[in-house]
């Protein structure tokens, strides 16, 4: 987690300041609880949130005592029994660290959820935006990177929207598994603490009770939220590879927005590189790259052991600050991505009718031609095209073998563009709504 690659409201929720925080409301919010059950009397739970809640925490404080404790929520609670005083020997009653710790990490990953989801919702808000604009800028599909048939911008966009769509709704099943909390004490039997202390401590914060803590909250969700996570960023990385390939020179059907005063190039004053998505693709690698060690943690010893804690301490900022960064970067490459429809055009009249060919072939079988043969005349036309520079419908018209089953106009007909965006309308409804 770098600043070049962050922003302020994500990288707050890691924040030393929100953590300890988050830690003072978790066990004010059990100290609650034990009193309204009598474990704890209801002045000491007034009096910890009063001196608690007005607390400024030290992080350099709490540091210098975890150089003596060697244990962070312990250095805390030392930390905090200096402003609450004498009551302080109420707080953490029955819970262990892994309470505060895991309670703590799910309040931040659904934190951040939320501003992933605010992310993708921006995103796709672009997308529709520029999908309907290029709805009928007709374009080459490509398959294999060669010219196949006819498509339009505003499809190859759409495609983006749905799969953006996809992520969104995974995204909101993650962030509900991992929105869990654990406050039952050592190896999760609630024994030293009543189990509606948790279920208090869930309601205030906006979490779920964990069924089974066994004293952490099982990390198949986290494996499941960080794969998901790495999903995002594969998406992310899809749609900024198509960007830049059609910014290539040869290609130039689209390109990043390129700014007033912007350079290209410390030595080629007149290079306009994809900066920006190739930077994308290089972030989603690194988002990708932390789903591994999530899935890693999954098989802790026993009830509990602590191998998890140094992976997450990284991979929960790192992955979700670098992934709302990305989310934000592709909207703004979106929003201001320059299209070119008569590059488009002239990319696709390129090989002077090749796109047609499939047209032909099955104009040709439905004449009663074998497909075999069909394919056969068809290519050895189309070869020309590509060894030649000759035009495919001269070269079928000048053909005898063509000419003796599908007749001049027929041919004609085969070759009109509006054929392939017939059905555009119909994807949009799909994608978008009848809207």
């Amino acid at each position: 987690m770098i600043p070049r690659y962050s922003r302020p409201e994500m990288v707050s929720i890691w924040s030393q300041e929100t953590k300890f925080r988050i830690w003072f409301e978790i066990e004010a919010h059990a100290c609650d609880a034990l009193a309204e059950l009598g474990v704890i009397p209801k002045e000491a739970a007034k009096t910890i949130w009063g001196k608690g809640g007005a607390a400024t925490f030290d992080a350099e404080r709490i540091d210098e005592i975890e150089r003596e404790t060697k244990h962070d929520v312990i250095a805390f609670l030392t930390h905090l029994a200096e402003f609450v005083g004498p009551d302080s020997r109420f707080i953490h009653q029955g819970m262990t660290s892994s309470d505060v710790l895991d309670t703590c990490f799910s309040v931040q990953l659904a934190r951040a959820s939320d501003l992933l989801l605010a992310d993708i919702d921006a995103l796709l808000a672009a997308l529709k935006k520029r999908a309907f604009e290029h709805k009928d800028t007709v374009t080459i599909g490509r398959s294999h990177g060669i010219h196949a048939e006819p498509t339009t911008f505003g499809v190859k966009l759409a495609q983006a929207y749905a799969e953006f769509e996809r992520c969104r709704e995974r995204l909101v099943h993650a962030r509900a598994e991992i929105a869990t909390c654990a406050i039952s004490g050592a190896v999760g039997t609630f024994a030293n603490i009543d189990p509606r202390v948790e279920e208090h401590v869930a309601e205030k914060l906006g979490l779920k009770p964990e069924p089974v803590s066994t004293q952490v909250i099982p990390r198949d969700r986290h494996a499941m939220f960080f794969a998901t996570l790495g999903v995002i960023a594969s998406c992310i990385e899809r749609l900024a590879t198509e960007i830049r390939h059609l910014q290539r020179t040869e290609v130039l059907e689209a390109e990043e927005y390129f700014s007033p005063g912007q350079k290209g190039s410390s030595a080629m004053p007149h290079k306009r590189n994809p900066v920006l998505t190739e930077n994308l693709t290089g972030l989603a690698r690194l988002v990708r790259g932390m789903a591994v060690p999530a899935m890693e943690n999954v098989p802790l010893w026993h009830e509990r052991d602590i191998s998890h804690s140094s992976v997450e301490r990284m991979i929960g900022p790192d992955a979700t600050v670098t992934l709302d960064f990305a989310l934000a970067r592709l909207t703004g490459v979106i929003e201001k991505l320059v299209v070119y429809p008569d590059n488009m055009l002239a990319n696709m009249n390129k090989f002077r009718g090749l796109i047609h060919s499939q047209r032909v072939l099955l104009a040709l079988t439905q004449a009663g031609v074998s497909r075999e043969d069909s394919y056969r005349l068809v290519q050895r036309n189309a070869m020309k095209v590509w060894e030649q520079g000759a035009d495919f419908l001269e070269e079928l018209l000048a053909d005898k073998d063509v000419r003796a089953v599908i007749s001049d106009e027929a041919l004609r007909e085969k070759f009109d563009l509006g054929y392939h965006t017939k059905h555009v309308d119909t994807i949009f409804r799909r994608v978008f709504g009848e809207a």
